[in-house]
């Protein structure tokens, strides 16, 4: 089990960090060129800029069993396919369950920008993310070890 991050775009880096070092498991944080990260534990690794590059390349290195850790709904929906854990950086997991309606509400949403409208900017990060971020990596990796 591995700890992969689009790190493009995911705070709560710091809180992976921990998480990941407490239960020693690899960490590899992907980000582009025009993104600048460091870490005390784990690995950053930093690819061409472009057009979803960095989400390629968390797709490509992500197995079964690896939780991920994407706010990009593709990227869920590919890796889930791949048996992977996944989460976004505010600790909401993504499942078979729930990625069909994510997929057709991005859908709608981009439907609706396109023809001019507008739609509602995320909720600003807050310390319930930070925590649920927390409590939902913890289960995820604790569940895999027992078996």
């Amino acid at each position: 089990m591995r700890i992969i991050v689009d790190g493009d775009a995911c705070p709560g880096i710091s809180i992976i960090q921990d998480v990941a070092r407490k239960y020693e498991l690899e960490l590899i944080v992907f980000c582009d060129i025009h993104h600048f990260i460091t870490l005390d534990y784990g690995e950053v690794k930093v690819v061409d800029s472009g057009f979803q590059s960095v989400d390629m390349y968390v797709v490509n290195h992500c197995k079964s069993n690896d939780v991920v850790i994407s706010q990009d709904y593709g990227v869920a929906a590919i890796c889930l396919g791949k048996k992977a854990h996944i989460l976004n950086p505010k600790g909401y997991l993504y499942t078979e369950e729930n990625i069909d309606r994510m997929l057709e509400e991005r859908h709608i949403s981009q439907k609706i920008r396109r023809a001019g409208g507008r739609t509602s900017n995320p909720k600003k990060r807050t310390i319930e993310d930070d925590i649920r971020l927390k409590k939902n990596l913890i289960r995820i990796i604790e569940c895999n070890l027992k078996g």
